[in-house]
């Protein structure tokens, strides 16, 4: 080959070459997607999620990847869903509840949104809610607030309520602000609560038998995805007794419980959508500031409360937001 040929060969090779790696698909972002729950108990949630993602020009197996992990409650699988996300180096986490506190002790680093979960301050997540400082940002809620307001809402539909049971998981995030509300909050209507606590899926059976045992006048059941991923072990047991009930999500009422009175999640769900596409288009958690809740609902069975031989009254069912006939 002559000098000249050879030239011209490798020229031609090398300027090849930028068109070559130009034409190779770019690699999609990975969303790793941390569920406390279950599919049936968080199933329409993150389907508002991947919905406003999509709106936003981000559609699942497209131009980004969602790797979704259901932890049915279980903190010890949590802890290594969060794990593997870290060592498969994703894009962002996003999860909610007792989920954000384990993702960010697996990593530093990794944008973290949360969907829901109750102070950030408090619990060390964020500096503040309008510049967060660090890698985790999303929408908090006020568990102690909400649990002030369903034991009144519990207290006007059983206006003689004088022994109150709560149903709460001492390993979940709202545990010690959700509790205290509903102390404080049953002491301001001169009721007894009493607490039953659960730490594992084994401690609901004992917990629904001291309910039977006790007979309370009513029940509040803490937003907590251990009690969510056995939510039909819950409603047997309150059906059966007839024991006025009030929930934290709509998905127990849609199932046959009483009433609920929240956040809307699925609103929740779709507004942390648009802090992952944010964060997908460069922008930093540190500088993202922590939001609130805009909605809540307030929804009523009226079978289940016919079941229960409640008379609901019209100017409490002209308050809601929903009413299942």
């Amino acid at each position: 080959m002559r000098r000249r040929d050879f030239i011209t060969l490798t020229g031609g090779a090398a300027a090849a070459w930028p068109l070559a790696a130009r034409a190779q698909p770019a690699k999609s972002p990975v969303v790793g997607f941390l569920v406390p729950g279950s599919e049936t108990s968080h199933g329409a949630w993150v389907a508002a999620f991947t919905k406003r993602l999509a709106e936003l020009g981000w559609t699942d197996s497209r131009n980004v990847k969602i790797e979704y992990r259901w932890a049915a409650g279980d903190n010890q699988r949590m802890t290594e869903f969060a794990a593997e996300f870290v060592r498969r180096k994703v894009d962002v986490i996003v999860s909610s509840a007792n989920g954000v506190n384990i993702a960010s002790q697996a990593t530093s680093s990794i944008p973290i949104v949360f969907a829901a979960f109750n102070d950030p301050i408090v619990s060390g997540l964020v500096k503040s809610l309008s510049r967060p400082g660090g890698n985790v940002t999303g929408l908090t809620v006020q568990p102690n607030d909400l649990a002030s307001k369903r034991v009144d809402l519990l207290r006007e539909v059983v206006p003689n309520m004088r022994r109150l049971a709560a149903l709460a998981n001492v390993a979940g995030s709202s545990f010690a602000l959700e509790t205290g509300g509903v102390r404080a909050a049953a002491a301001a209507l001169n009721i007894e609560a009493e607490i039953l606590e659960l730490r594992f899926a084994d401690d609901i059976a004992p917990a629904l038998a001291r309910i039977k045992e006790r007979r309370p006048d009513g029940l509040y059941v803490l937003s907590e995805p251990l009690v969510n991923a056995n939510k039909d072990q819950v409603l047997r047991v309150v059906t059966e007794e007839r024991i006025p009930t009030i929930f934290g999500f709509r998905e127990f009422v849609d199932a046959g419980g009483l009433m609920s009175y929240g956040s809307n999640f699925p609103d929740l769900f779709a507004r942390a959508a648009e802090f992952t596409d944010k964060i997908l288009r460069g922008e930093k958690p540190a500088d993202m500031p922590v939001q609130q809740p805009v909605k809540f609902d307030l929804i009523i069975n009226l079978k289940a409360a016919k079941a229960l031989g409640l008379k609901i009254p019209e100017s409490f069912l002209l308050r809601a937001d929903e009413v299942i006939e």
